[in-house]
């Protein structure tokens, strides 16, 4: 007889075969058919909303590894709070204005913005930044985020910057918006004001120099102790091309400073507690300290420039420190924050002697028309040969450099518009107390940044950005903004675009018979010509976007990167303040890191060492993406290699393989009939009370958005519980025992209820798979079976749960089968053996282990898979193996004395012969 045909062995047809990343597309497009977004918003409506605000994207360029793992993690958010019954809109935005659109379509298409009209080339950039959105559009897709992609929200749509407008109308209104001369950070090659959030800091080499400016006018202090021709107030720098620009000297007003006469005969003026340090750089080893001051003492005093005729001022300010250069801090009012607003408090006046290029103006004298870093060396040399420079130094120091083009910027006074900051900042720093943040120091971090931050330059002089909505009476010269011109210009925007802003006169613009608030003039308007900075578009999508459009504000949760503190989260939380009023525009704010090589360095394509996510979608399908997003800690750096794919596509088959075992052995059961707790094996039960546990920490680490404790607890189950002990044991069971029998059909509940679980506790994390699975497995009558997505997650099963008391016990059967193991691997080494089922194992426990003695000794057998178990109970735990005794039986392959015992099946144990008899009686019938 083939009793093979009697053994329940596993299917190996069903649906869940290998070569998932070719079969994605066509999930895709099942999932797109089954508009499954939608789906999902129509299963919860109603519920609690959960709400991520997507941080947009710059639509610039192709899909990189850095997207793949933002968008991971904001789909496993989503898709976790869908599955634990939440209401989840999620609309993908996209931020298409700014000068690095500009940039690079100059570059490709060889543009020249000057030759075309302002529309034309803001057509050009509409269409490049459209371009990218659909590509990026269809790497987000590719990669199973689910989301309202044929309705996103994009900076450049004339919905978006009708309400933006509105935004910029309600923070003038309440005057935090103004336009100042002040020094900003400017890029000399695209001509244009920088943020913060857009500069980089790159070590550069320069020369530093210690330069010698002459008393000019001491106010009769200084005369009596030496020759004035002969004493100078030393200044440091590390900017030598600022020194045209120079109009004072800052000293601090209480530190104590020195007048030092050299052996040259010289006498400098220096901070005492640096005296020593920069008398040593100026080759300087004996001087005498002729007199201490304070620098208060200084103030008013005139020096002499040492190459232009003019004079510098002393003046006294606070931020002087005592840690570098010389106490007497070089002042520029047209490079430097702190020297603009001390030079303003002297009423100074106000030079910028570098133009938009970057080259020197007229008023650096020889120098004009050179680069900055042209006129470096030049000075260098000029002062050399003059006398002027006390000492100089090479180092490597830390610079700005432009986020997009990579080169050195400058500080530039140049007249732009401002938002004051400072009024409402202890507001915004007051909103972050509400908010949760994740990790915990993110609070600590952009309070800080908002506290020490300056006015927020909004005005970039591009084309391709959101026009400035203001206007200018050209009679009184003065600025307009009021709620009939944003009226008027949102409505506009929203009509026609923003396009219209250079297509139209100020005079179309505005409403019939509109006259200056100012004075009252109809003679005729001008339009602001610069754009907003793309900061203050992206800062504006929580109330251009998620309020207006999506119809709820604030978000449940922010989650961008680590450079988001001063970047989009920062943004978007003073628009809010400023502009609304209200708190953060968001209850959650969450970080994640960069992604690196898998050495920890940067991705470059210079350095080759980048990874493309089409390449990994072709090698390992979407889902090992999606998998390495979600095992990886990423509140910091994220390594990506293929190395590292190819230790998680290890991973991913140990679920894979567990899954398929069992699919395999839930053919033909009926979930709807699960075998009551009851009745439920304890051994079945354990399974279950550990997938409890199972959950309960998937749960907290959802909660906490830890989503690689998921995937490791997933993993660990699969590996630990399971394929080394569980599954192991319940073979026999679900091969050899009857097809309905209670033993078969307990094992069978057990694994309905764990593949179940962890198909929908794994299903934000591994799409594809998991809906896969859910499509191949057995279903109760309440399950959705379109979709894993639109199932909730299960809670724990406490009617099948073990006591503690229970599974205290069942640790100790764990520990003893251990033991049993490393004896049958000796047995196995000495040949007494070969497989376990040909052992019988005699074991001694120590009294405290008695109730395994009152077990069934074919039980135990089972659980350590051998073919008889004889226990003593006394002393420590010892464990004898022998060959088993008996024939072994040809269905299960265990030994057992009786096997032949039934003559109509001679070469079958009691329990198979049982099986068959049963099952050939059936047959019969």
């Amino acid at each position: 007889m083939d009793y093979n045909k009697t053994i329940n062995l596993p299917k190996t047809d069903f649906p869940m075969r290998a070569g998932l990343p070719a079969r994605e597309p066509g999930m895709l497009e099942g999932w797109e058919k089954l508009d499954l977004y939608h789906e999902l918003l129509k299963k919860n409506e109603g519920k609690p909303l959960f709400s991520l605000h997507d941080g947009p994207p710059f639509s610039n360029g192709n899909l990189h590894m850095g997207h793949a793992l933002n968008k991971s993690i904001k789909d496993f958010m989503v898709r976790a709070a869908a599955m634990r019954g939440r209401y989840t809109p999620y609309i993908p935005g996209w931020d298409n204005h700014g000068m690095p659109i500009e940039s690079a379509i100059i570059k490709e298409q060889k543009l020249n913005r000057k030759q075309m009209s302002v529309p034309e080339f803001r057509t050009a950039c509409h269409d490049y930044a459209q371009k990218y959105v659909d590509i990026q559009r269809e790497g987000f897709k590719r990669l199973g985020v689910v989301g309202d992609w044929e309705n996103p929200y994009l900076t450049m749509d004339p919905g978006f910057e009708a309400e933006e407008v509105k935004v910029f109308g309600e923070m003038y209104k309440k005057g935090y918006i103004y336009k100042g001369l002040k020094p900003v950070y400017w890029c000399p090659k695209d001509e244009t004001a920088l943020a913060e959030a857009e500069i980089e800091y790159q070590d550069d080499p320069c020369t530093t120099v210690y330069v010698k400016f002459q008393v000019r006018d001491d106010l009769g202090k200084l005369s009596q102790y030496g020759d004035l021709s002969k004493m100078y107030f030393v200044i440091w720098t590390t900017t030598i091309w600022t020194l045209p620009g120079n109009l004072a000297i800052a000293v601090h007003p209480r530190e104590s400073y020195v007048l030092v006469k050299a052996d040259n005969g010289e006498m400098y003026i220096m901070a005492e507690a640096l005296c020593a340090k920069v008398m040593k750089i100026g080759g300087f080893e004996n001087y005498e300290i002729v007199k201490q001051f304070k620098g208060a003492d200084f103030e008013y005093m005139l020096a002499q420039h040492p190459f232009l005729d003019k004079t510098s001022q002393l003046c006294t300010a606070e931020y002087v420190t005592m840690d570098s250069g010389t106490g007497c801090v070089h002042t520029a009012p047209g490079f430097g924050a702190d020297d603009y607003e001390t030079c303003k408090r002297y009423k100074i006046e106000m030079v910028v002697p570098v133009d938009d290029r970057g080259r020197h103006t007229d008023y650096a004298g020889k120098y004009a028309g050179m680069k900055t870093e042209e006129s470096n060396p030049v000075i260098l040399a000029d002062m050399k040969e003059s006398g002027a420079l006390f000492a100089s130094e090479d180092i490597v120091h830390s610079y700005p450099h432009c986020w997009r083009c990579k080169n050195p910027i400058i500080f530039r006074a140049t007249p732009q518009w401002f938002c004051s900051v400072d009024a409402f900042k202890e507001q915004a720093v007051a909103a972050c107390d509400d908010v949760r943040w994740i990790p915990g120091w993110g609070i600590d971090r952009m309070k800080s940044m908002i506290r020490e931050r300056a006015d927020w330059c909004i005005s970039r002089q591009r084309r391709w950005g959101l026009p400035i909505p203001v206007f200018y009476c050209q009679d009184c010269g003065k600025p307009i903004c009021n709620d009939d011109t944003i009226s008027a210009v949102s409505k506009l925007f929203g009509e026609k675009g923003s396009n219209a802003w250079y297509e139209m006169e100020a005079a179309d613009i505005l409403p019939a018979g509109f006259s200056c608030p100012h004075c009252g003039s109809k003679a005729g308007f001008t339009k602001e010509e610069d754009t907003l900075d793309g900061w203050f578009d992206s800062g504006s999508t929580h109330y251009a976007s998620m309020k207006k459009d999506q119809g709820f504000w604030p978000a449940t949760v922010y989650m961008e990167g680590l450079d988001q503190y001063r970047g989009w989260f920062q943004s978007s939380l003073l628009t809010a303040v400023g502009a609304l009023g209200q708190g953060a525009p968001f209850k959650e704010c969450v970080t994640h890191g960069w992604t690196v090589d898998g050495e920890g360095k940067a991705m470059h394509k210079s350095l080759g060492n980048g990874v493309d996510p089409a390449d990994i979608f072709k090698k390992y399908g979407a889902d090992l993406i999606r998998l390495w997003a979600g095992s990886a800690d990423y509140h910091v750096d994220v390594r990506c290699s293929d190395n590292i794919f190819k230790q998680l596509s290890q991973n991913y088959l140990k679920f894979r393989n567990t899954a398929r075992y069992c699919l395999g052995n839930l053919d033909g059961f009926d979930p709807n009939c699960l075998v009551q707790p009851g009745e439920m094996l304890e051994l079945d039960r354990w399974a279950v009370t550990k997938l409890n546990q199972l959950i309960e920490k998937c749960f907290a680490a959802y909660d906490e958005y830890e989503f690689h404790v998921v995937s490791h607890a997933i993993n660990d189950f699969c590996v630990v519980e399971l394929s080394s002990f569980y599954l192991d044991i319940i073979k026999d069971r679900l091969y050899c025992e009857g097809k309905d029998s209670l033993e078969r059909r307990s094992a069978q509940t057990a694994l309905f209820l764990i593949l179940d679980t962890m198909t929908k506790l794994f299903a934000p994390i591994l799409a594809f798979t998991c809906d896969e699975i859910w499509l191949a497995m057995p279903h109760r009558a309440e399950d959705d079976g379109r979709n894993v997505l639109l199932n909730e997650m299960n809670k724990p099963f406490a009617d099948y749960a073990l006591t503690q008391e229970q599974m205290a016990q069942w640790d100790k059967i764990i520990a003893v089968r251990d033991a049993v193991n490393v004896a049958l691997e000796a047995a196995r080494n000495e040949k007494k053996i070969g497989k376990s089922l040909e052992a019988d194992v005699a074991l001694t426990v120590p009294s405290e282990d008695a109730f395994l003695a009152e077990m069934d000794s074919a039980l135990l057998a089972d659980l350590f898979i051998v073919s008889q178990v004889e226990i003593t109970v006394g002393g420590e735990l010892a464990v004898s193996v022998s060959e088993a005794a008996g024939q072994k039986c040809e269905r299960c392959w265990k030994h057992h004395p009786l096997v032949g015992a039934d003559m109509a099946h001679p070469t079958l144990c009691p329990r198979c012969a049982g099986v068959i008899a049963k099952s050939t009686s059936f047959e019969a019938l």
